[in-house]
């Protein structure tokens, strides 16, 4: 059995985008209910933190940080991308919050404990993953990559050198593969939907110059199954096994789900179970149980509590 840190509060469901659009403020709520209704022992509690703009510049441009900075002050929608991630007023503060969560997470886990001093061993923000924003772009509905920061504040204050980076979104994690493409030392494997946004992500890309051979990306058919993720994370997990990581970070976008209203895989929630239970088994034989999940995707209410609570329990029940 092992202590997971959930992160949980109000702050986080800060970050949603109003209206009928698909990234909405009641997904961590949907979340939270499936989980307190499962009973799941040994998770703790954690309240969301805040990160500093000192640390977002670690991964992102200063110049892009000010243009969200300028546009959350606006009481009018001003598009960060092409149109998919508008601004609100509160955009930027609430964006720091996923970040700073994410950070959180890490020192948890590097440290074995949390703030006030429980043991602490894997840790879970179901709000972050959000993989398709660039240094200098958001995109894909995500403002800030708390993922590309975490990655840089493993190396910078801890010295983290061998990361693996899973993603099960059905989205392609455009934005952590492309501004690591050349980094040997961040090993990434990504299963998605083929042709769906980003339309990035093909078997063929494998890593540029010294990091050929460290980026693993496999799309799957729409219509695709419990059995055909199966097949395909068998590959995920050799690869990542034959990194020896330091460090695992699982981004498990719960948009594969049937159901689900902008995708059109037909996974359950086992191919989360599956998926988290490996990276765990992994997590101990080579990083001391060093693992963060991050929600990513999913816009189906109860597809997300189920994915989501799924990891949470196997981080929590221990590997098997």
């Amino acid at each position: 059995m092992c202590n997971t840190a959930v992160f949980y509060g109000d702050n986080l469901a800060r970050y949603g985008f109003g209206g009928s659009h698909p990234w909405s403020t009641e997904r961590i709520h949907a979340f939270w209910r499936r989980l307190c209704s499962d009973r799941i022992d040994n998770m703790v509690v954690e309240e969301p933190e805040i990160a500093t703009e000192e640390t977002v510049l670690s991964f992102h441009d200063r110049q892009y940080v000010e243009m969200v900075k300028m546009a959350s002050r606006q009481c009018r929608s001003i598009p960060l991308d092409r149109g998919d991630t508008p601004s609100f007023r509160g955009v930027f503060e609430a964006a720091l919050y996923v970040v700073g969560s994410t950070l959180a997470a890490l020192d948890m886990v590097m440290a074995g404990k949390d703030r006030v001093g429980r043991k602490i061993e894997h840790a879970f923000n179901p709000i972050a993953g959000l993989h398709h924003a660039r240094r200098d772009s958001a995109g894909g509905f995500c403002v800030f990559n708390d993922i590309g920061v975490a990655i840089m504040q493993a190396r910078q204050k801890y010295g983290v050198k061998k990361i693996a980076y899973v993603d099960i979104d059905a989205h392609h994690g455009d934005g952590v593969f492309y501004e690591f493409d050349g980094d040997p030392l961040l090993f990434f494997a990504d299963v998605h939907q083929h042709g769906i946004f980003p339309g990035t992500g093909f078997a063929a890309e494998t890593g540029a110059g010294k990091a050929e051979g460290t980026k693993l990306n496999i799309p799957l058919p729409a219509g695709a199954g419990d059995s055909e993720f199966i097949g395909a994370f068998s590959k995920m997990e050799e690869f990542v096994d034959g990194c020896k990581p330091e460090l695992i970070i699982l981004q498990c976008g719960a948009d594969g789900l049937a159901g689900e209203p902008i995708t059109d895989l037909q996974y359950t929630a086992n191919a989360h179970a599956h998926a988290a239970n490996s990276l765990h088994r992994l997590a101990h034989r080579h990083c001391q149980g060093r693992i963060i999940a991050l929600g990513g995707g999913g816009y189906d209410p109860s597809n997300i509590g189920r994915a989501w609570t799924e990891v949470v329990r196997a981080f929590a029940n221990g590997p098997g």
